[in-house]
């Protein structure tokens, strides 16, 4: 059965669907919480709590269910993850496998039009993300 999601009101209801989200790896019902996340509380909303294991399932719910339906909003996930609290420790301890699943991400949205980012936006997002 998936999981059910809604909009998380707080840091410790997004932690609890985080949680969930990850336990059960589902990677649509993570794709359902951050559609109704808005990008911007983000690094609120994760507070201390980003590790590498929820980029990754936020990653892949990206990519899979939102990049190619609203590659603005994908867009705007990626950017305010890369601005939460303990990013840069999750991202320098990606492996090479890791690192070429947020590159796909990236791939389909340079192939994507949207007026939420230029490809010279994505660039300078790229190197945050250390790609």
């Amino acid at each position: 059965e998936r999981l059910r999601v809604s909009a998380p009101s707080n840091a410790y209801d997004f932690g609890q669907m985080v949680n969930a989200v990850n336990a059960t790896k589902d990677k649509a019902a993570c794709a359902d919480l951050l559609t109704l996340t808005e990008p911007k509380r983000l690094p609120v909303l994760l507070s201390n709590k980003l590790e590498g294991e929820i980029l990754l399932v936020f990653i892949q719910s990206l990519e899979h269910y939102v990049a190619g339906k609203d590659p603005g909003l994908a867009y705007q996930h990626l950017f305010y993850l890369s601005k939460a609290e303990r990013f840069k420790v999750v991202v320098a301890l990606l492996s090479k496998n890791e690192k070429e699943e947020v590159q796909q991400l990236f791939d389909i949205l340079s192939e994507s039009q949207s007026d939420q980012y230029s490809l010279e936006d994505l660039e300078s997002l790229k190197k945050v993300y250390e790609l």
